[in-house]
């Protein structure tokens, strides 16, 4: 039997522990880079990683500085479990961060929570060479895009990938659904 929790109760017992703004707080400043990855495993720091991943990240270790994103994947992922308003001012610089995986959780939270706010930042995923974020990408314009967006999610109805352009059809019916508006 595995001991990994899964990330949505290791979010709640850490908001539990060290309370909701002290975890939103560690989050934006991990996504938006006021404190690095390579300060964030100090080993001053390395105990507040653990609060948004578990144990993982002890047993890591220091990051190959390859990997170093992952930290900012993990505080990306909090806001599914977590929310502030003020977050969206984060999530907007990891919708251009350089890690997919960062990008990918962004559309996740922007299609959770109907960040519309936060589309047009996201459009580069559609055109993105992995299905899953090109999807992940789909379901947040479905999730919160416009009209104006149709054009670039039904560009995507004849992609490759079978998960994608079901992703295409589910967001055609939400945004025609959302919008209250017939498609062309």
């Amino acid at each position: 039997m595995s001991d990994r929790v899964h990330p949505r109760e290791q979010i709640r017992a850490a908001c539990a522990t060290h309370g909701a703004d002290a975890v939103i707080d560690w989050c934006v400043d991990l996504i938006t880079g006021k404190v690095s990855p390579a300060a964030a495993y100090e080993p001053d720091l390395l105990p507040k990683v653990k609060w948004i991943s578990g144990p993982l990240a002890g047993g890591w270790g220091r990051l190959d500085p390859v990997n170093e994103y992952w930290v900012r994947v993990w505080a990306a992922r909090a806001f599914l479990y977590v929310w502030r308003e003020d977050v969206v001012d984060a999530l907007l610089v990891g919708a251009d961060d350089p890690a997919w995986r960062v990008r990918e959780h962004v559309a996740r939270i922007v299609a959770q929570r109907e960040l519309g706010q936060l589309v047009d930042p996201l459009l580069p995923l559609l055109d993105h060479e992995l299905p899953r974020v090109r999807a992940a990408g789909v379901r947040a314009v479905g999730a919160a895009g416009e009209f104006e967006h149709v054009e670039a999610v039904e560009g995507l109805r004849d992609d490759p990938d079978p998960a994608v352009r079901a992703a295409v059809e589910r967001a055609l019916e939400r945004l025609a659904d959302r919008l209250d508006r017939q498609l062309p």
